[in-house]
């Protein structure tokens, strides 16, 4: 019990004073999707809180069957603290709270040992993610993943398996473009022209390759000049989800190092759990005497491409057709880095777009970065309701900015036999200036 407790302080001691802030008043219950389905008070944010105070107090200890379940169970979708009147920052308790977890040495599930392993052994390494997402893009084009998904092979494994891919097949483009566009007066920039650099991202880069590729030419349309850093790795957010801190700030700090090259221009995601990861660096390095403050640095550059639209008069493009159009808010972006509007404005400037709000849109879909497959019973309560919502409004096209929620999402409808075309709203303006003539052939 003293190794934990002595381990427990040297992670949770920094936020003390965000555990004391919270003053159990309750308003964050009905925000909170998992209290919400349970009813159980240890659900909630608070008691969750609750739970890391008496760990921190030496009355549980970290290795306790109620404080893994708990913490586990959270999405870490972070919708309690836009409504919490203390200001109580809550994603960095859960990721301080889950690292004093992994420190416990409490044994977990296979899922869990699993993504130990990966994030170890392949997600600091860049080669070797690289050659995963290969991999898994193979899988994927060449069809295996659909097969394997149609014939109801996969279900013959686990659902766990035929989750996975569903996931992987979800990324792939439903309606290729015809032809490839680029700006017309291509990508380098001129005197006086503003600049940005994109952070491409893992799982974007490695299976959303077209998002990046229309957020890059959307912004060139709207004068601002793209170029993405050769040496940027991933940011880190699934490491921090999982206790693993210690990666995270390895990540970080490569990333830092990565985006020194323009310390002018603006770090652009399109993801919106890596933009949430990324502007937290200050805090994740708040104690590294060489990082921290650069890392404040870093994290006060980084916005998401909507907001970054929304410095500059944003141009108009032409109509893409009649298929109605919703939109779903992922979580981080929304309760992250508090792009609320922006991402709206950005299906405004598509003339004509047949939208129709959808109800529920600011609450988590369960994807959370990997809690699909993790703890999939939860997830999958949580992704029928969302579900449920998305047949009411009738559209047939779901907008989503961040790669795991449109995974979730997509592959969801794909089990359900749901027609749905889900893709980021960069994309929808991407399609709109290209049949406006903004961009030329390559051919």
């Amino acid at each position: 019990m003293t190794a934990t407790i002595t381990a427990l302080k040297t992670t949770l001691a920094v936020e003390e004073q965000k555990i004391i802030a919270c003053v159990h008043c309750g308003l964050c219950l009905e925000s909170c999707p998992t209290y919400v389905l349970t009813g159980d008070e240890n659900d909630s944010p608070r008691g969750r809180i609750y739970l890391m105070r008496a760990v921190a107090e030496g009355r549980l200890s970290s290795d306790s069957n109620s404080f893994q379940k708990h913490l586990d169970r959270c999405l870490g979708c972070r919708a309690c603290e836009p409504v919490c009147p203390a200001g109580v920052e809550y994603g960095q308790l859960l990721e301080a709270g889950r690292a004093e977890l992994l420190l416990s040495g409490k044994k977990r599930n296979l899922s869990y040992k699993l993504l130990t392993l990966a994030l170890r052994y392949v997600w600091l390494h860049p080669r070797r993610l690289r050659a995963a997402f290969s991999l898994a893009r193979l899988a994927r084009n060449l069809g295996l993943a659909r097969v394997l998904l149609k014939t109801r092979v996969a279900r013959l494994f686990s659902d766990r398996f035929e989750t996975g891919l569903a996931l992987l097949d979800s990324s792939s483009p439903r309606s290729p473009r015809s032809k490839q566009a680029r700006f017309r007066s291509g990508n380098r920039s001129t005197p006086g022209q503003k600049s940005a650099l994109l952070f491409t991202g893992c799982v974007t880069e490695g299976l959303f390759e077209r998002t990046n590729e229309a957020t890059s030419r959307v912004l060139e349309v709207n004068g601002i000049a793209v170029a993405a850093p050769s040496h940027q790795v991933c940011c880190g957010a699934l490491h921090a989800h999982a206790g693993d801190l210690e990666g995270a700030r390895t990540l970080a700090r490569m990333n830092i190092e990565a985006f020194d090259e323009n310390l002018e221009a603006a770090i652009v995601t399109n993801a919106g759990g890596c933009g949430a990861m990324l502007v937290s660096y200050g805090h994740l390095l708040a104690h590294d005497q060489e990082f921290a403050e650069r890392a404040e640095r870093f994290a006060r550059r980084v916005v998401d491409v909507s907001q970054q639209l929304e410095k500059c008069e944003l141009k108009q493009g032409a109509e893409i057709g009649d298929a109605r159009v919703t939109y779903d808010a992922s979580c981080h972006l929304l309760n992250g880095q508090r792009a609320v509007e922006a991402p709206l404005r950005m299906l405004k400037a598509i003339p004509n777009l047949e939208f129709v709000p959808l109800e529920g849109a600011d609450r988590c879909c369960g994807g959370a970065g990997v809690y699909n497959l993790l703890e999939p019973a939860m997830s999958n309560i949580i992704l029928q309701e969302k579900l449920g919502h998305i047949k009411a409004s009738g559209a047939a096209i779901l907008a989503t900015g961040n790669p795991g929620c449109h995974m979730q999402i997509g592959g969801g409808a794909q089990l359900q036999n749901i027609s749905l075309h889900v893709c980021h709203p960069v994309e929808l303006l991407d399609e709109s200036y290209r049949r406006a003539g903004m961009y030329e052939s390559n051919e």
